[in-house]
């Protein structure tokens, strides 16, 4: 069995839901080297630092993670030179941070002694960069023989598009997902947020705690390779069997606010700018026209098996928006499907999506405190597990914050070197915390 490195306990409230359960559980004990940006890798860390594992960010010279570029910043004159963002507080609370100028010797040093004492390194260049970097998987092993590395990218280590920049769309546009969203007389839709990005990031940090339980059984540390268009393609629930069975003739059209498959499902019109959401499985459907009280429709030669209710969806659509219409409001109209146990939901912006007493209820949106923010909300962690308990106290950290802490502790430099590192330029800080 290898023990997994000992986890320092820092003084700061950054990561350990630990310290709210008063118990080392779930991933305490874990040491995970964050060398990512964005979205995807910083999600898979994030989410093993939140269930305890004690997540250090390599925040890399000059400027840290690119996400602190965007979002919203301090608004306060004193802070304006600041890093922090609140794009980069969502996706990197509860870790720590140190910044490191990795084009310099002294630099891959002191990254490669952190390495030593890491039980994961997660990292989401392009392939190549971080092997060109002397960081590679094979030097890796050299440093820590059962090291983990999880690789996240575009579309994977090898293959024709391994060497292709891109990000989320780009996956999402190989994927064949693009092409389907969107109106039938109009270019495909751009969908605007990075669904692919966020899925990764969560199937990476399920590979990391799989890796890890293998190394317990086995003492090997693994690499993970990672690839968003991987993950985009294997989110078809049906349609690629069934295009590899019949070609392309059973490639779906475009069809706006309703599903291609029919139902009916899809997006309502409710009137006065409301919309409502269903969606109607066959067994359903008799439910759907005894709410309408349209039940001659059930013998309707348009509507009367799935097959054609798919066909003639927009007609279907139309007698349906014109039923919602002579009743004229929405929680009328959700009222009266929920009585017949229809599938339905209102369409919520999502500032009415925040504010839902639900997300609330469960901890699905929270609030981030940081100290030249101020407190804004952010997604929640959507597992939640009886026997562990996630901080309720989250902030980000600073570009550099933990430079003195970490480097110290686990790196055994005393202050005065620490100094001089960062006197060189061989690492960086957030200009807040001079």
């Amino acid at each position: 069995m290898v023990k997994p490195g000992r986890i320092y306990l820092q003084k700061t409230t950054y990561n350990n839901a630990s310290k709210v359960n008063n118990m080392k559980n779930m991933l305490t004990g874990y040491r995970i080297l964050d060398i990512t940006q964005f979205v995807a890798g910083p999600t898979c860390s994030r989410i093993m630092a939140e269930m305890g594992a004690d997540v250090i960010k390599v925040e890399l010279a000059p400027t840290g993670d690119h996400a602190r570029r965007s979002g919203l910043k301090p608004r306060k004159q004193e802070y304006k030179n600041s890093s922090q963002s609140t794009y980069f507080g969502q996706h990197n609370h509860s870790k720590r941070s140190v910044g490191i100028n990795l084009k310099t010797e002294k630099g891959l040093l002191l990254l490669k002694k952190l390495i030593s004492k890491s039980d994961v390194i997660v990292e989401n260049f392009a392939p190549g960069v971080i092997g060109r970097m002397g960081l590679s998987y094979d030097a890796v092993k050299e440093v820590n023989p059962t090291i983990v590395m999880c690789s996240i990218s575009f579309a994977g280590q090898e293959g024709p598009l391994a060497g292709e920049p891109g990000f989320d769309y780009m996956a999402s546009a190989y994927a064949g997902i693009s092409e389907m969203i969107g109106e039938p007389d109009r270019a495909p839709s751009q969908v605007s947020m990075a669904v692919g990005d966020s899925a990764t990031g969560i199937s990476a940090a399920m590979a990391v705690a799989v890796a890890l339980l293998h190394r317990e059984r086995t003492g090997e540390g693994q690499f993970i390779d990672c690839s968003l268009l991987d993950t985009y393609l294997q989110m078809h629930e049906d349609y690629i069997p069934r295009i590899g069975l019949s070609g392309a003739k059973a490639l779906p059209t475009r069809s706006g606010s309703q599903h291609p498959n029919g139902g009916p499902t899809g997006i309502f019109d409710c009137g006065g700018g409301t919309y409502i959401q269903m969606m109607i499985m066959p067994y359903q459907w008799p439910r759907l026209l005894e709410a309408m009280r349209m039940t001659e429709l059930e013998n309707d030669d348009r509507f009367n098996t799935p097959r054609n209710r798919r066909k003639y969806r927009f007609e279907l659509q139309s007698i349906i928006e014109k039923w919602m219409a002579a009743i004229g409001n929405r929680s009328e109209i959700l009222k009266i499907l929920k009585e017949q146990r229809v599938p339905a939901a209102p369409v919520l912006t999502l500032s009415e999506a925040i504010e839902h007493p639900h997300a609330i209820k469960r901890g699905a949106i929270r609030k981030l405190d940081d100290p030249l923010i101020g407190s804004f909300p952010i997604p929640g962690q959507p597992p939640l597990f009886s026997r562990w308990k996630y901080n309720d106290k989250l902030r980000a950290p600073l570009l550099g914050e933990h430079n003195k802490e970490i480097f110290q502790t686990l790196c055994n430099f005393n202050e005065s070197e620490v100094e001089e590192f960062k006197n060189e330029g061989i690492i960086i800080a957030d200009p807040s915390l001079d």
